[in-house]
């Protein structure tokens, strides 16, 4: 059943991945401080992208709720890492936004 997720499974992991990168780049940014919630939603959305793909793989029968949650999260996340003008966190925002589009149409 989890063929018809696949190529939402596959963004969320890929999401997974690059908020995690994300996450750890901006700790090392010279402001943490700063980036309080950016590094906050990037571990969210990393931990909500890894359920969500999960879900899928597993066709739960809350995979449509998980995936709405999920791209509403993703969004966010990638408004948040729009706002710094670092190529980790546009990075992130990109792939956050594809992600979240992706969620949407598996949820509909």
């Amino acid at each position: 059943m989890h063929e018809k997720y696949q190529e939402c499974i596959q963004e969320c992991l890929r999401c997974m991945q690059i908020c995690n990168h994300c996450y750890d780049a901006c700790l090392k940014e010279e402001n943490v401080k700063m980036m309080a919630d950016c590094i906050r939603l990037d571990r969210e959305c990393a931990d909500m992208c890894g359920f969500a793909a999960k879900a899928m793989a597993s066709n739960s029968p809350f995979a449509s709720e998980i995936c709405q949650l999920c791209a509403s999260i993703c969004e966010t996340c990638g408004n948040e890492c729009k706002k710094h003008n670092v190529a980790h966190c546009q990075e992130c925002a990109e792939v956050c936004f594809k992600c979240a589009e992706l969620c949407r149409k598996m949820a509909s």
